[in-house]
């Protein structure tokens, strides 16, 4: 079935904020963020361990509350939303109970919606039903981690929220997961997920919404983030003393040094090539081209480090 328009967004947040006391200290997760994904949308949060992540989405299950700011889930909140089945979740860990069958699992989650997908439609859907009589205790942590995928489509919901969710599973598990996802996602359901595999969010999400230090760093397609960030890299021999000079270029995104060895991430990469040869003294210059990952690091690394430039985009 395809989904129909909804007036409001599948998701925004405006100003959210979230902190934690540790000890006398409070710890900053999420800072001041706005975010808006449309229905439909296929969109990857990115971002290193203690990004904010988890933190987001928990706000956005109705699993904590911020400490500021609003967050809508189709103009309801989040614990409303997640009431009317209109928002479902396939998290990391915990929901299960290894005692039971696949299939006695999914039929007791399923008994406590008012309605609910039909359990051997969903079990299909999930790819599952052939572990139907086998103990959640026996299941690989791929296995169990489709069971909840099964189970986060028994309220039929518009949004799906998941959180790491091929842990625990092989490539060509991977690869199964991201086939049926890819089959959701067609039929309009918007799908939000935070991943490690940089590799998945370039090949299945349509926009990347990267996390550091709990902001957003960027907010763009796979495409347009890799063109702004990595540019290109550019590595040769210059003296540590010209080190201020290569922070300071237009479009240096990250100074990294080894000796003498410097490797340099540039969005221009033929003015630096030329700044390095006649201004600084270089020798030895060598460009490649940049990948996702170096483009993750450009714009995740934390802002005082003191190697790094930052290169954010316009946080939406």
């Amino acid at each position: 079935m395809t989904r129909g328009a909804d007036p409001a967004p599948a998701l925004r947040l405006r100003g959210v904020s979230k902190s934690f006391a540790r000890g006398r200290d409070r710890v900053h997760a999420v800072r001041d963020v706005d975010l808006e994904i449309g229905e439909g949308e296929v969109v990857a949060v990115l971002g290193p361990n203690g990004a904010g992540k988890t933190t987001t989405l928990d706000m956005v299950l109705g699993l904590t509350e911020p400490s500021s700011g609003e967050i809508e889930v189709f103009g309801l909140a989040p614990r409303r939303a997640v009431d009317a089945g209109r928002i479902s979740a396939v998290l990391q860990t915990g929901g299960l109970l290894r005692d039971l069958t696949v299939e006695e699992t999914v039929r007791v989650i399923a008994s406590t919606f008012e309605t609910s997908q039909p359990v051997a439609e969903v079990m299909e859907r999930a790819g599952i039903s052939s572990l139907a009589r086998r103990k959640v205790s026996k299941c690989s942590g791929g296995e169990q981690q489709r069971l909840r995928f099964a189970l986060a489509l028994l309220p039929d919901p518009d949004l799906l929220v998941l959180d790491e969710p091929t842990a625990g599973m092989d490539v060509a598990a991977r690869r199964d997961f991201w086939a049926t996802m890819h089959a959701e996602a067609a039929q309009g359901r918007t799908v939000v997920f935070a991943t490690h595999y940089l590799e998945e969010a370039n090949t299945f999400a349509e926009r990347i919404v990267l996390l550091s230090e709990g902001s957003v760093v960027a907010d763009d397609t796979t495409e347009a983030i890799r063109a702004r960030a990595t540019g290109r890299v550019v590595a040769a021999d210059v003296d540590p003393a010209h080190d201020e000079e290569l922070r300071s270029l237009p479009g240096v995104h990250s100074v990294a040094r080894q000796g003498r060895r410097v490797t340099v991430l540039a969005a221009d990469s033929d003015a630096l090539a030329r700044s390095i040869l006649l201004d600084l003294g270089g020798h030895d210059l060598e460009i490649t081209t940049g990948s996702l990952d170096e483009a993750f690091i450009a714009l995740t690394s934390p802002r005082d480090q003191s190697t790094t430039k930052s290169a954010q985009g316009d946080p939406r």
